[in-house]
């Protein structure tokens, strides 16, 4: 493991993801280094997406955006870059133009083979692990450095799909034609996202994120079939190859929420996101006491006027069971997906302001 990095100044996010007691929540946010920053559209001016993400000082400069701005709001930073880099070293194109797209995604289970037989994850993915080191120094100690990794069903999506879709026709119509195909292909991406995982830890990051952002278009039955495999394969590698220095792991599963109980039995992790369209009562219900909740306010609340932001952060605390002279315990703070690019940094500064005045 890389050693020698800044004595870490703020471990508010590690010990609530252990699920030790903490005197206010911690608080940070998807997508935080993105395009609502001005800062960042400047950069993007400039240089293309995948640039950004190749170049290790340019990702380490947005990372570290909202970490300047927000100074002492926000508990953790997230290393930029995006989860089709794992699709990319895999040997498919992806282009970002505004969103991505796959000029030649996979067709029929005969595209496979289109794929490499062997991806040399060092070699294909080291920018990223170049950039969590260079992140690391850089940050100084101030919060925790997040990795992360798309999940090998919505990195599956997103390669038959060929981008972006809202009913996933294809990928589906996949798991249902060919159900044995798109087993072992999603197994595979799941060595794959083991090893980038690993070497992300090695590189110096603190915790690490697992995004199934697709994971609600699943019936709970369908994900159970093929998604949660995968997702077990995952967590159960990363704690047997990295062993004591295996950091907290966290599944964002958007939308499964009828899956919340299966996830929380046998996924593996210790923290588990949550969209803004379940309660914390009754994820809290379905997870038992031991899971951690990540979660959980509509992203376009930080759109609606700062009345709106600050009443449902009360709210939002005031279900978590938040604040108050006793701590708090099992909720680390975020929104239910990621930051969309209309919100004024502004007001998320406002919402994190509010974060800290009703979870403390």
């Amino acid at each position: 493991m890389v050693a020698n990095f800044p004595p870490l100044k703020n471990d508010l996010i590690l010990r609530a993801a252990r699920g030790e007691k903490t005197e206010r929540v911690p608080v940070w946010v998807m997508r935080q280094a993105g395009r609502y920053l001005p800062e960042f559209r400047e950069e993007r001016k400039i240089h293309q997406f995948f640039e950004i993400c190749r170049s290790p000082e340019l990702a380490c400069k947005v990372t570290l955006q909202p970490i300047t701005r927000f100074s002492g709001l926000l508990d953790a930073s997230i290393i930029f870059s995006d989860i089709l880099v794992v699709p990319q070293a895999m040997g498919m194109e992806v282009i970002m133009n505004p969103g991505p797209h796959f000029p030649a995604p996979l067709e029929t289970p005969d595209d496979i083979s289109r794929l490499k037989d062997h991806v040399d994850v060092d070699k294909e993915l080291g920018y990223v692990f170049d950039a969590i080191t260079t992140t690391r120094h850089a940050l100084k100690g101030e919060v925790p450095l997040i990795g992360f990794s798309g999940a090998p069903w919505t990195l599956f999506a997103y390669m038959i799909e060929g981008g972006s879709s809202k009913t996933l026709q294809k990928s589906k119509s996949w798991l249902f034609k060919y159900p044995e195909e798109s087993k072992k292909l999603l197994l595979r991406i799941a060595d794959i996202v083991v090893e980038y995982l690993v070497g992300q830890v090695k590189a110096g990051a603190q915790l690490l994120q697992v995004f199934d952002s697709n994971a609600g278009d699943l019936s709970p039955h369908d994900f159970a079939e093929f998604a949660l495999p995968s997702l077990i394969q995952i967590s159960s590698r990363l704690r047997s190859i990295l062993a004591s220095d295996c950091p907290p792991l966290i599944l964002f599963p958007k939308g499964a929420n009828t899956s919340l109980a299966t996830v929380a039995e046998k996924a593996g992790y210790d923290v588990v996101g949550i969209d803004w369209c379940i309660t914390p009562t009754v994820a809290r219900s379905l997870v038992g006491s031991k899971i951690i909740l990540q979660g959980n306010m509509d992203p376009s609340l930080l759109v609606g006027g700062r009345e709106a932001i600050e009443k449902n952060v009360k709210r939002m605390c005031s279900e978590f069971g938040a604040g108050g002279s006793k701590g708090t315990v099992g909720w680390i703070g975020n929104l239910g997906h990621g930051i969309t690019p209309q919100v004024d940094p502004e007001d998320l500064r406002f919402f994190l302001e509010c974060m800290q005045k009703y979870s403390t």
